[in-house]
């Protein structure tokens, strides 16, 4: 097992998982407005199931998508991370940069700060080649925080595999960032 890394911004820390952030994480979950871009919210089961994987994942390769904790408030923002998909995209293999956050958190620069930190501590700390982003076309808000990362979009979209083909959300737009 890796020691897990904690990465701090001015803000928040991204740190492991721990018990106590499986309930506010299945709130985040269970909210229509945060899982929009997303095929479905999660029941508790499959969202303590998510946390359970992050933090199994964390504790094999030291990093993955990390606990995003405000440090004013100390509460579970949501999560901020890099992860190795394994859905079989068109672009893999390859690490992925996300996030998710609770609503109260949105429009405060936090998925953008922590992003950050996760993308440096890639490639910087980890030295990858590239570091990927993708979501559902009309997640603008997503893309902006993709864009002010500094990251550039593929031109060409691609049909997300988990989808089927007609679902509202398979269309996917890419980002891509390399080393400076």
């Amino acid at each position: 097992m890796a020691k897990p890394e904690r990465l701090i911004t001015p803000r928040q820390v991204l740190r492991q998982w721990e018990p106590q952030d499986f309930p506010a994480f299945a709130q985040l979950n269970a909210d229509p407005e945060v899982m929009r871009y997303f095929p479905a919210t999660l029941d508790r089961q499959a969202s303590d199931a998510l946390a359970a994987r992050c933090q199994a994942l964390i504790a094999e390769r030291g990093w993955g998508f990390w606990v995003a904790e405000d440090i004013a408030s100390g509460r579970m923002a949501g999560m901020i991370g890099l992860h190795i998909p394994t859905a079989d995209l068109p672009f893999s293999p390859c690490v992925e940069i996300g996030w998710r956050l609770a609503r109260p958190f949105w429009g405060r620069g936090l998925a953008t700060e922590g992003a950050q930190a996760a993308l440096d501590f890639g490639l910087n700390v980890l030295q990858l080649e590239e570091i990927v982003s993708f979501t559902a076309v009309q997640n603008l808000r997503s893309q902006a925080v993709m864009q002010r990362l500094g990251m550039q979009a593929d031109a060409k979209t691609f049909m997300h595999p988990a989808l089927p083909a007609d679902h509202a959300l398979a269309e996917h737009c890419l980002y891509r960032i390399r080393p400076r």
